[in-house]
C-alpha cells in the first residue's frame, strides 16, 4: 500500500490542500500521525474518501449529512445501513424540493416585480426599489408587488 504526501492526495482527488485540512478538522477524513521527516503520509483510501465526499457535496449533502453517511459506511454490516442511507437521502430530496419551491415564489415575485417597473424613468418611484424599502408591522420585509402600480 503506497503512502501518499497531501498533496499528491490533493492532485488526485483534485481539491486544494486547505481543503483536506478543512475536513480532517471536521473529521471527515482521518489525520495520520507524522512520519520522522516531519510530513504525514495519507493511505490511498484516503483519495477515495474525497471523492466521495466531493460526490456526496455534488448531489446536496451537507458536510454534516457526509459525515453520517461516512459513518454508515463503516457501520458494521448487520445493520440496516441501506435503509438509513435511503431515509438520508429520502429527507434529502424532500429539502431540495422545499427549496426548489422557495426559489420558485421569489422568481415570481421578482418577475412581477421588474413587470411593474417597466416605463419608469425616475428612481425615487422604482417599484422595487419601494418595496424593498417597505416596513411591515411587524419589522420584517416582504415583497410583493403594489396592485396599484401595474
Amino acid at each position: 500500500m503506497e503512502s501518499l504526501t497531501i498533496g499528491k492526495i490533493a492532485r488526485r482527488a483534485e481539491v486544494g490542500i486547505e481543503t483536506i485540512r478543512f475536513y480532517q478538522r471536521e473529521g471527515l477524513i482521518d489525520e495520520p500521525p507524522r512520519r520522522e521527516s516531519g510530513y504525514r503520509q495519507y493511505p490511498e483510501e484516503t483519495v477515495s474518501r474525497l471523492l466521495f465526499i466531493k460526490r456526496a457535496k455534488e448531489i446536496g449533502f451537507t458536510l454534516r449529512e457526509i459525515k453520517e453517511l461516512l459513518e454508515l459506511q463503516i457501520a458494521s454490516p448487520s445493520t440496516s445501513t441501506c435503509d438509513e442511507v435511503r431515509k438520508l437521502a429520502e429527507e434529502k430530496i424532500a429539502d431540495i424540493r422545499s427549496k426548489t419551491e422557495m426559489l420558485r415564489r421569489m422568481e415570481a415575485a421578482l418577475v412581477e416585480l421588474v413587470d411593474s417597473c417597466r416605463g419608469r424613468v425616475v428612481a425615487n418611484s422604482c417599484p422595487i426599489l419601494d418595496v424593498l424599502q417597505e416596513e411591515k408591522p411587524d419589522g420584517a420585509k416582504e415583497i410583493e408587488s403594489n396592485p396599484s402600480d401595474k
